[in-house]
């Protein structure tokens, strides 16, 4: 049986919801004479718990690769973009763009795509549309990850809050060196995770197809001469 772990991010909110529902139960208990109330208080604020706890679930996932040049999925969801897009806040030139589409319902941890150095940390402020919106990427509350691998080649990985998403926790930091099967960062709620690759990697999975982060091989960089 696999151990349920709850991720550090929501450890505080657990709590502090377990004590809230705890105080709505007791009002109602106190002031509605009605049982069938109580019953169904009961019922909501178990459902709400439940899916809080279940969004910050944390799984252990360890993959092991022996090609430093794989590309593994930062995050869970469905893949929307595959294709070539001009990037403008760090490379200013064109890459192929990868973005993921995250839903509520998906595990929110974000994980590092590939072994590397840090180089840029930055967090962008922004509006707060659908993250399924293509200039979310651009305008949405972001940021921005970029990794040089140990064969010199560099990628981004943009983490982008989305309509519901109000807070990016990053972890990486510049000049740290950056592991698989470790976390980058997290988001809270619907969102998104871009990346942005050379335009000769190879990718291995199709828009539409679901991913798992830190378990599906998206691709390959390019050797390097």
């Amino acid at each position: 049986m696999k151990k349920f772990r709850i991720h550090r991010e929501g450890r505080n909110l657990i709590i502090g919801t377990v004590l809230l529902l705890f105080i709505i139960n007791v009002v109602v208990f106190m002031y509605f004479p009605q049982r069938w109330i109580f019953a169904v208080s009961l019922v909501l604020t178990a459902a709400l718990l439940v899916f809080v706890t279940y969004f910050f679930r944390n799984p252990i996932r360890v993959l092991e690769v022996d090609d430093p040049n794989f590309l593994i999925a930062p995050a869970d969801g469905r893949v929307v973009v595959i294709e070539p897009t001009e990037e403008n806040e760090y490379f200013h030139e064109k890459k192929l763009q990868v973005s993921i589409f995250m839903s509520p319902f998906n595990v929110h941890a974000n994980w590092y795509p590939i072994e590397g150095t840090v180089l840029v940390s930055e967090h962008q402020k922004g509006r707060h549309k659908g993250a399924w919106l293509p200039k979310s990427s651009t305008e949405n509350e972001r940021s921005l990850v970029v990794i040089e691998t140990p064969s010199k080649v560099q990628i981004a990985v943009r983490q982008i809050a989305g309509a519901m998403a109000r807070r990016i926790v990053t972890y990486a930091k510049p000049g740290k060196t950056c592991h698989r099967n470790t976390h980058l960062g997290f988001i809270k709620l619907g969102s998104r995770v871009d990346m942005y690759l050379p335009l000769d990697t190879e990718m291995f999975v199709t828009v539409g197809e679901a991913v798992r982060g830190n378990e599906t091989i998206i691709g390959r960089l390019a050797d390097t001469k």
